[in-house]
């Protein structure tokens, strides 16, 4: 297997689309949705970032601005076939040296409580009742970023 390559990428390149059709089919036609039946203007101003496997993508996260302190990480999502293999954990850190570097605190996201363990491990908590989202059972979770350390 190839080492894998994450990195962001802009809403008018023809990855985002490849992209998009990638969250569909992992995220969204599973629960009998479509992901293109949503508004996706709101993404023009978020920040996307895609991981690649022999350049094909295999992984994609979406941060999105919610104040000066805090982003919110939406459609983390991981080819299933590559999960537990470090693909989500890598991508994971580098959208949050991302937040951090722009100046964040504060990541929130709303988990399946399939993949709470997964948010765990990454050391987010979990906050408030479970609520249904997409037809899943979802909780939010947060995590405080802390600065970067000289040593």
């Amino acid at each position: 297997m190839t080492l894998t390559e994450i990195r962001r990428i802009s809403v008018d390149s023809p990855e985002y689309q490849t992209a998009l059709r990638f969250r569909d089919r992992v995220m969204r036609r599973p629960l009998g949705l479509s992901l293109f039946d949503e508004d996706l203007d709101r993404e023009r101003e978020d920040i996307h970032l895609a991981a690649f496997l022999d350049g094909k993508i295999v992984g994609s996260i979406i941060l999105t601005r919610i104040d000066d302190s805090t982003v919110r990480m939406r459609q983390v999502a991981v080819e299933e076939l590559l999960r537990g293999r470090g693909i989500g954990r890598d991508m994971m850190h580098l959208a949050e040296e991302i937040a951090r570097d722009l100046g964040y605190r504060r990541v929130l996201l709303d988990a399946r409580l399939t993949a709470v363990g997964f948010y765990l491990k990454l050391g987010y908590a979990a906050h408030g009742e479970e609520f249904t989202e997409v037809g899943l059972p979802h909780v939010e979770m947060r995590k405080e970023l802390r600065e970067h350390s000289l040593c």
